[in-house]
């Protein structure tokens, strides 16, 4: 059952985010925005060469910001390559925070009404999952409470540890407002 925030509505689900329909998709980048493995791979093999093709143009880029490229072939419009990390492929806290916060800003500064983020930094990155879903919540609920635009972030989640991670995070953030 996806969880609903009054501010904008939060989904959570399990799923691949390279079939979300939403107005992007936020992938868990590198700074230089090559797109090896992980989300990066996942859906460079399904939209398209295309997309790291462009990616790569328009990196380096600073780590915690985005840069956006056109879809290729999957449903979504954009993709919103987010920096997790640099090429040692460390991240933290700090940069979780920024990577999520400068998504949100984006998808808002392109009128966008959908987005969907992966577990951002959890996967090459090697950030705790816990940590990740309680960054991640509540900067996107903070975010949604002033938003003009977008209506609806999900929480595609590829596995079902990480969905229930995801899910329970976000119940305690709820009861502890």
């Amino acid at each position: 059952m996806p969880k609903v925030s009054k501010e904008g509505k939060i989904i959570i689900i399990q799923g691949d985010i390279t079939e979300q329909d939403a107005d992007a998709i936020v992938n868990a980048a590198n700074n230089e925005l090559w797109m090896g493995g992980g989300v990066a791979g996942a859906i460079k093999r399904k939209g398209g060469i295309e997309i790291e093709k462009e990616a790569v143009e328009k990196g380096p880029i600073p780590v915690g910001e985005v840069a956006v490229t056109n879809a290729g072939k999957l449903k979504t419009k954009y993709v919103i390559h987010a920096a997790t990390m640099g090429m040692d492929f460390k991240t933290d806290s700090q940069i979780i925070r920024k990577a999520t916060h400068s998504s949100l800003r984006k998808a808002e500064e392109l009128q966008l009404q959908s987005l969907a983020f992966p577990a951002l930094g959890t996967g090459v990155g090697g950030f705790p999952l816990k940590e990740c879903a309680q960054i991640m919540l509540a900067e996107t609920r903070s975010f949604l409470k002033t938003s003009e635009h977008l209506q609806e972030v999900r929480f595609v989640l590829f596995d079902q540890e990480s969905c229930a991670t995801f899910r329970q995070r976000y119940d305690e953030l709820r009861e502890n407002r």
